[in-house]
């Protein structure tokens, strides 16, 4: 009986380890290829843009939006040099009373960063006020020079190297990728000594990426979702279907008593992507991650997935002279109005 108890204890452990109920957190925690694992939502912190450019950080607008979504159960947040929250993150993390371990934490190399990526990492470290993170990703393929003046020539696989080092001298305990395509993942895979873990790309309704979280799926790559949202409350009109109030995603919601968008994130996570929604409202920051108390059905999954429509929100096609540009090109690319703009 003894023996009966002990194995039943110790498989309950290593499950409870996997969906990540140690971390004190709401969203549940999957495995990653390097032994590591990662909680299934996040909190996205790119505050995105205006009239004017890239917004403007304000005094603690990313301190309480940290704080909010660590008291509501958020265990992994995101950020990235480029996006200029490094240093609030760090000071609600700081501020917090959760333990550092149990915090998932992300921020990413930039597009002019890639020369150096261990100084690049330690220049991150040092804005955040930690020792390490917990994973770190190359946020796009494209690479700028250091004013931003034209495109660079650098080799992503010359900067995964430097990914590789960050990683062997603990400044991450993992290493990913954002923004690449499954050729350019091909190329990496032939070419590294450590498989990257996760990947971060655009994935919502209107684009599903089918076929790269396949890929993925096949190799061990964990799939985060920027933008998971879509085009869920756009006003101009432009992107496809569906809206926050569209008739057939209110159905669904209100069949499980949620709303549209815990729906869509939901659906999401049965996909198997990490979502990672952006909010600096409180209530909806809580909102998003109370979606592990049901489960759609696969009748339900199917209506959402027939709103993909291969549309990308975040469609960078001024890059797209770069060597090493991922996406679609278009004949006539969209104008650059900020140059070294952020994606993702």
């Amino acid at each position: 009986m003894e023996l009966i108890w002990l194995l039943a204890f110790c498989f309950s452990s290593v499950f409870c380890f996997q969906i990540g109920e140690n971390d004190g957190g709401t969203a549940p925690r999957v495995p990653m290829n390097d032994g590591n694992s990662i909680p299934t939502l996040g909190l996205g912190t790119f505050l995105g843009f205006d009239e004017s450019g890239q917004k403007e950080v304000k005094e603690k607008e990313v301190e309480n939006q940290v704080t909010w979504a660590l008291d509501a159960g958020y265990r992994l947040i995101d950020t990235a040099s480029a996006y200029h929250t490094e240093s609030q993150i760090g000071v609600a993390i700081k501020k917090s009373s959760i333990p550092r371990e149990n915090i998932f934490l992300v921020t990413k190399l930039a597009s002019h960063e890639q020369r150096n990526v261990v100084e690049s990492l330690r220049q991150s470290l040092s804005r955040l006020n930690m020792t390490y993170v917990d994973l770190y990703l190359i946020h796009t393929p494209v690479t700028f020079k250091e004013d931003f003046s034209s495109f660079d020539d650098i080799d992503y696989l010359d900067t995964w190297k430097g990914m590789e080092e960050a990683q062997r001298l603990g400044l991450t305990k993992s290493i990913g990728i954002s923004n690449f395509n499954i050729d350019q993942i091909k190329r990496l895979l032939e070419n590294c000594n450590v498989k990257p873990a996760v990947l971060q790309v655009e994935v919502n309704l209107n684009l599903a990426q089918d076929k790269l979280l396949d890929f993925c799926k096949s190799n061990g790559i964990v799939v985060m979702a920027y933008t998971p949202l879509g085009s869920l409350f756009d006003s101009s009109g432009k992107p496809p279907p569906p809206r926050h109030d569209d008739t057939a995603l209110v159905t669904i919601a209100e069949k499980y008593g949620k709303t549209t968008p815990q729906i869509v994130l939901r659906y999401l996570t049965q996909r198997g992507v990490i979502p990672i929604p952006k909010s600096v409202n409180k209530k909806r920051i809580e909102e998003n991650i109370n979606i592990f108390d049901f489960q759609l059905s696969a009748e339900d999954m199917e209506i959402l997935a027939k709103f993909n429509a291969d549309y990308r929100t975040v469609f960078p096609s001024f890059w797209q002279e770069h060597p090493y540009y991922p996406f679609e090109k278009k004949d006539v690319p969209d104008p650059d109005p900020f140059k070294g703009k952020p994606i993702g």
